[in-house]
C-alpha cells in the first residue's frame, strides 16, 4: 500500500480559518466602524458640552462681579451720605453682608473724601483671620489702587496673604475714586465645576484667581507661560473651542474673555475621559469578538470532525486502492453527500475487486500509477506455461456424473487448483499473463524484474517446484477414480530469451503481455512433458542460467513445430541442496505417473503436433 501524503492544511483547519476570517472581518469591522461613528458624535457632543459650560461659566463670574460692583456703589453711596456710626449705617453694613456673605471686606476711596474700610467682622471670625491683614493688604496695593482710579477694573488673586481663597476686585468709582472688594469665591466655584468638564478663571496676569482645587488658588499658581494660555491671550475672538496638550495630556477646552479685569474663564475636559465609555464598550465588543470566535472555533471543530474522518477514511482506503488492496470496508453515517460518497466508493472498491480477479492486479495498479507506459519494450525475460494433464477426460467425465451440475463442479474444482498456483506465481515476482482453459502463462523479468536474468529464471522454477509441492498436498486426500474432485498431475515449460513486452489491445480492451519466438517455444516444449513422462522442462538457453542451483536431467533434443533445429531440454528434479527426489525416477514415483517409453517416433510424432489432450 502507498504511503499515504501528510495533509498539511486539514478541512478542520481550513474551516477554523475560515471561520475566524468572518468572525474577525465582520464584528471586527462592526466594531471599529460604530466606534469611529460614536467616537465622531461623542467628540461633537463633547466640544458642545464644553463651550456650553464655558459659556456659563463666563456668564455667571461676569454677573457675578458686576452684582457685586454694583451692590458695593449702593452700599458706598450710603456710607459717604450716612454718618459711618450711625444705626442706619451699621443696618445697611448688616443689610449688605447678609445678602452678600462671601464679601470680606469693602474700602472705598474718592479724592475729596478720606478712605472708608467696611469689613465683614463674622466673616473674618468664622474663619479666623485677622482684620488688620486687610489694611496691610491696602497698603501692599496702592499702585492697583491708583491703576483702578485711573479707570481699570483689576481682579487679584489674595489667598497668599490671607492664606485663604479670596480674591481683590479693584474697580473706578466716580471722581477718580477707587473701590476694592475683597470676598471669597466658595458660592461661584460651585458653578465653575460641572461634571468631568472643569472650569478656571485667571486674571491678565496669569494668575489662578478662581479652581476647584483650592491648593492652586492658595498657592498664588501662575500659568502665563504655558502655550495654550499665550495663544489664548493673542487670540483677538473673545471666546472659541480649541484642542490643547499641556504636561502630555490632551483637552478640549473653550475660553471666554470677560469684560471685568481682562480675566478669562478657560474651561477643559481630558480627551481620554471623553472616550472613556466608549473604550470600554469596545473592550467589551472585543472580548464578545472572542468569544463568540472561540465558541465558532470550538463549534466547527467538532462539527469538522463530522466531514474530515470519513474523509480521511475516503483518502486512506483510495489509498489503500493505489496500493492495490481493493478489499475495503467502509460505513457510510447519515445521510448526506458524504454517506451517499462513502456508499460509493464502497460499491467502487467491491468492483475493482472484482475486477482485479479478472485481470492481473499487480499489472493494473502499475498502469493506474503510470508505472506502465503505452507500447513495448524487448524484454530479457522468463517463460512459463503449464496445463493440466488429460483435462479433456476429466471434463468429459464431470458432464457425464454431473449433468448439468457439471459446468459449476468444473470451476469450482479448477478454481481450487488455479487459487494455488497463482500463489505460487505471485511469491516469486511473476505475472500471471491470461488463462486458456486448463493452461496458464506466466513470465518473470517483465514488469517486475530483480534486475538480473538468472534471478528471475530461478525464481520461475522455484515456483514450479512449488506447484509440484502444492499439488502432491492438493492430491494426498484425493482418489484417483473421485469423479468430483479428481487429482490433478500437470506439465511445466520454461524458456527464456528477449521477448517484447507491453500493453497490447485496442482502444477499448488492453493486456500486459509478452509475444516472441522464446514463447512459442517455451508453449511447444510443454507439450513434451507428456512425451517424456516429466513434469518441468526447461530449455537450454534457462538451464544455462540456472544449472548451478538445480539438479537436472537431460532428456532427448525436443522437435518444435516452426523450429528447424530441435531444442534441448532439461527434466528438472530438484534443488540442490533441499530435501526430495534425485532422480527424475524419484519424481515419477512421487507425482506416482508413470514413464513412456522414449523412441524417436514417438518425440518426431508429438512434436509435429498441436498437443492436443
Amino acid at each position: 500500500m502507498t504511503k499515504m501524503t501528510k495533509i498539511r492544511f486539514s478541512l478542520g483547519a481550513k474551516l477554523v480559518t475560515i471561520i475566524t476570517i468572518l468572525v474577525l472581518v465582520s464584528l471586527g469591522s462592526i466594531t471599529v466602524l460604530v466606534s469611529w461613528l460614536v467616537s465622531q458624535d461623542l467628540r461633537l457632543t463633547a466640544e458642545a458640552n464644553n463651550f456650553e459650560v464655558n459659556r456659563r461659566s463666563a456668564t455667571e463670574a461676569e454677573n457675578y462681579f458686576n452684582q457685586l460692583i454694583a451692590n458695593s456703589l449702593i452700599l458706598m453711596q450710603a456710607m459717604f451720605t450716612l454718618e459711618a456710626e450711625s444705626a442706619s449705617a451699621r443696618a445697611m453694613r448688616n443689610f449688605f453682608f447678609e445678602r452678600s456673605p462671601d464679601v470680606a471686606a469693602l474700602v472705598f476711596s474718592t479724592g475729596h473724601e478720606p478712605s472708608q474700610l467696611v469689613i465683614n467682622e463674622r466673616f473674618f471670625l468664622s474663619r479666623d483671620i485677622e482684620t488688620d491683614l486687610v489694611d496691610a493688604y491696602h497698603i501692599m496695593h496702592t499702585q492697583e489702587i491708583g491703576r483702578s482710579a485711573a479707570g481699570e477694573t483689576l481682579l487679584l488673586n489674595a489667598a497668599s496673604h490671607f492664606s485663604y481663597p479670596l480674591l481683590a476686585l479693584f474697580f473706578p468709582l466716580p471722581e477718580s475714586g477707587s473701590g476694592k472688594i475683597i470676598f471669597s469665591t466658595r458660592s461661584l466655584n460651585e458653578t465653575f465645576v460641572y461634571g468631568t468638564n472643569q472650569s478656571f478663571l485667571i486674571n491678565s496676569d496669569g494668575d489662578i484667581l478662581l479652581h476647584s482645587d483650592y491648593d492652586l488658588v492658595r498657592a498664588g499658581a501662575n500659568v502665563a507661560n504655558r502655550n495654550y494660555i499665550r495663544a489664548i491671550g493673542e487670540n483677538p475672538l473673545r471666546n472659541m473651542q480649541f484642542m490643547y496638550t499641556d504636561e502630555g495630556t490632551r483637552y478640549f477646552g473653550a475660553f471666554t474673555k470677560l469684560n471685568i479685569g481682562d480675566s478669562i474663564v478657560i474651561t477643559s475636559i481630558e480627551y481620554d475621559k471623553i472616550f472613556e465609555g466608549l473604550a470600554a464598550t469596545t473592550w467589551r465588543n472585543v472580548y464578545l469578538t472572542f468569544a463568540v470566535l472561540c465558541l465558532s472555533i470550538l463549534f466547527i471543530w467538532f462539527f469538522s470532525k463530522g466531514i474530515s474522518l470519513p474523509l480521511k477514511a475516503l483518502a486512506h482506503a483510495a489509498s489503500s486502492i493505489e496500493g492495490g488492496t481493493f478489499n475495503i470496508e467502509l460505513q457510510a453515517k447519515g445521510h448526506d453527500e458524504i454517506a451517499y460518497l462513502t456508499s460509493s466508493f464502497q460499491r467502487m472498491s467491491t468492483a475493482l475487486g472484482i475486477f482485479g480477479k479478472f485481470t492481473n492486479r499487480d499489472l493494473a495498479v502499475q498502469a493506474m500509477r503510470g508505472e506502465l507506459k503505452p507500447g513495448g519494450l524487448l524484454k530479457h525475460a522468463t517463460i512459463f506455461f503449464s496445463d493440466i494433464r488429460n483435462f479433456t477426460g476429466k471434463s468429459e467425465t464431470f458432464t457425464q456424473e454431473f449433468g448439468n451440475e457439471a459446468p459449476d463442479r468444473i470451476v469450482f474444482w479448477l478454481n481450487t487448483y488455479f487459487t494455488a498456483m497463482i500463489e505460487c506465481i505471485e511469491k516469486t515476482g511473476g505475472i500471471v499473463d491470461k488463462f486458456v482453459g486448463d493452461s496458464v502463462m506466466a513470465h518473470w523479468g517483465t514488469a517486475y524484474t530483480t534486475g538480473n536474468v538468472g534471478e528471475d529464471a530461478l525464481n520461475c522454477v522455484k515456483t514450479a517446484l512449488m506447484m509440484r509441492s502444492e499439488l502432491i498436498k492438493m492430491n494426498s486426500g484425493r482418489k484417483q477414480d473421485d469423479p468430483a474432485n479428481p487429482p490433478i498431475i500437470i506439465g511445466c515449460s520454461i524458456n527464456t530469451g528477449l521477448v517484447t513486452a507491453g500493453q497490447i489491445g485496442s482502444d477499448l480492451r488492453m493486456e500486459y503481455t509478452v509475444i516472441g519466438e522464446p514463447v512459442n517455444i517455451a508453449s511447444r516444449v510443454e507439450r513434451q512433458n507428456k512425451t517424456y513422462g516429466t513434469d518441468i522442462l526447461i530449455t537450454e538457453d534457462t538451464w544455462n542460467l540456472v544449472k548451478d542451483h538445480l539438479i537436472t536431467e537431460e532428456m532427448p533434443p525436443a522437435p518444435v513445430k516452426g523450429n528447424r533445429k530441435a531444442v534441448r531440454v532439461y527434466a528438472v528434479i530438484n534443488l540442490l541442496g533441499q530435501e526430495g527426489p534425485r532422480t527424475l525416477e524419484d519424481v515419477r514415483n512421487l507425482l506416482g505417473t508413470s514413464m513412456k517409453p522414449l523412441n524417436t517416433a514417438d518425440i518426431q510424432a508429438d512434436g509435429n503436433n498441436d498437443g492436443k489432450k
